[in-house]
């Protein structure tokens, strides 16, 4: 193993391939889901092939998911399997076509309008093995927080995604949100200022929920412009935050078909947002998915580009966890990775 791949510490959890959806309504079509357990086989099998440790995550209980979710969502993450009788006791997910709106608010008591309560979209089925998998996922980011405290520099193999997910909403593939997780993580940990970079190709409208109304966490988002595009009503310039937060989020949307000029500019942009914060630490959410390759992009960033970034992000001397979002399964996604992970390590070797 190269000295070089050693130096950002990765953590991942196995139970990450319990959740598996098979199928997704996407654009009036069903289609394979994108969000395959296969996408955590393949990230691994790179990583370790790249000469990269990995290290399974600690279990740290539920409460650094309290800290940023609430009780009830997660016990309805928890526990909607097991009551799926009440919806079909012969099928493999639990899906509804029924969400509630800003003006249906009223919390239901029968699954399938708590499935409608809870979720944003049909794209974050429950199945027998989902809470085992989210769970794992939000655990491989909690360690990741705790080990960048320690040495610096980590990547979390999160799987299912996580940005997406509100206080007490799943959707867009996320069901706990792993990087708020882990921001609130350094954040207690720290007893400090945490800044986020996301720079997944989807605005973070789940982290900007979260932190919305807070000053001691700054988010910052990179990401194709949401006009028409995923998650459509979030992630426009204007949206910086309320109250004590206000001036503490920002929105960077990037014209489509942006490649890796605009992207790296944005990114150095946003890291001289974050540098005047003087946070005490970094949590990047890692979407790959600004691929000029993946088949649900919608910016056209090389290998190359990524590499860019992380060497950008790297000159932020504090401590830094990568927490996986998307990308999806292409040739070039488990490439991105390493090439993100070798470029941030050797930042850090400076």
């Amino acid at each position: 193993m190269s000295r070089t791949a050693e130096r950002v510490r990765v953590v991942h959890s196995p139970a990450s391939v319990e959740h598996d959806p098979e199928r997704f309504f996407r654009r009036n079509k069903v289609i394979p889901h994108p969000e395959r357990a296969e996408r955590y086989r393949v990230l691994r099998d790179a990583l370790v092939d790249a000469g990269f440790g990995l290290s399974e995550a600690e279990d740290a209980g539920l409460e650094p998911l309290r800290a940023v979710h609430s009780p009830a969502y997660l016990d309805f993450l928890a526990d909607a399997w097991r009551r799926r009788t009440e919806f079909d006791p012969e099928t493999d997910e639990l899906l509804t076509t029924h969400f509630a709106r800003p003006h249906m608010q009223r919390r239901p008591e029968g699954l399938v309008g708590l499935l409608g309560y809870y979720t944003a979209d049909t794209s974050t089925p429950i199945r027998a093995g989902t809470w085992s998998a989210v769970y794992g996922s939000a655990q491989a980011a909690i360690t990741a927080a705790d080990t960048a405290v320690e040495h610096g520099r980590a990547y979390a193999l999160c799987r299912p995604p996580g940005h997406h997910a509100y206080a007490d909403s799943a959707g867009g593939f996320c069901y706990v949100n792993n990087t708020a997780v882990a921001a609130q993580r350094l954040r207690t940990s720290l007893d400090g200022r945490v800044a986020i970079l996301d720079i997944d190709v989807h605005h973070g409208n789940g982290t900007q929920g979260i932190f919305y109304q807070r000053a001691d966490v700054l988010t910052v988002s990179v990401h194709a412009d949401t006009s028409n595009y995923f998650p459509f009503y979030s992630g426009y310039a204007d949206e910086i935050g309320e109250g004590a937060g206000k001036g503490f989020n920002v929105n960077v949307p990037l014209a489509h078909g942006s490649g890796d000029a605009v992207f790296v500019a944005a990114i150095r942009r946003a890291l001289e947002r974050i540098a005047s914060f003087e946070p005490q630490a970094l949590t990047v959410a890692l979407g790959l998915d600004a691929s000029e390759h993946d088949p649900i992009g919608a910016l056209k960033v090389t290998m190359q580009g990524f590499a860019a970034a992380a060497e950008a992000i790297g000159t932020l001397r504090v401590p830094i966890v990568a927490v996986q979002e998307g990308g999806y399964l292409c040739p070039a996604l488990p490439a991105n990775l390493v090439a993100f992970l070798r470029a941030l390590s050797e930042t850090n070797s400076r």
